[in-house]
């Protein structure tokens, strides 16, 4: 059973797994699917919007079905160990293996959007794109750039509008 929640209701519970990891997961126009995972993004109120940001490096497989896609969603596991799942989809390429199939995880359909959620975790958005920006290196802190671009590789920031938010029971 999927119960609505608003968007912020289980923020505190999102900021203390994001971290830990969450699973970001695109459909794309040709239907190829695929998760990853992300430890970082924002959650926030922009544009009159319930706004969920995620960053995608543009050598991740990901990208490239993000980059043809309208849709993301974002899956939080809260009560269930997902530790192993997290650390291969976050070290493997959806482009040589499934990670469905290899990290028994199940793509559902979500409530809204084409892109399926994690049917293992509990609390879920789903996102429609309403914008992306490539990130400018000469507007990086240095701080930043030593720790997080020493090669260069830069995130595409993705912002998805909130058009669900639930908890699996």
């Amino acid at each position: 059973m999927k119960e609505d929640v608003k968007f912020n209701d289980h923020l505190r519970e999102l900021l203390e797994q994001l971290p830990k990891g969450a699973f970001l997961t695109v459909k794309d126009d040709q239907d190829r699917v695929n998760t990853m995972t992300i430890g970082w993004g924002t959650l926030g109120f922009m544009w009159q919007k319930p706004v969920f940001m995620v960053m995608v490096r543009p050598s991740r497989y990901t990208y490239q079905l993000i980059e043809n896609a309208k849709d993301f969603t974002v899956s939080i596991p809260l009560n269930k160990d997902l530790k192993k799942a997290l650390a291969a989809c976050g070290t493997k390429s959806g482009r040589d293996i499934d990670k469905f199939k290899e990290c028994n995880l199940t793509p559902e359909q979500g409530k809204v959007v084409n892109s399926p959620i994690i049917g293992e975790c509990d609390l879920h958005y789903e996102c429609k794109l309403v914008y992306q920006q490539v990130m400018e290196p000469a507007l990086v802190d240095p701080s930043i750039k030593k720790l997080a671009y020493a090669k260069g590789d830069y995130h595409v920031m993705y912002y998805g509008e909130i058009v669900a938010s639930y908890v699996k029971e």
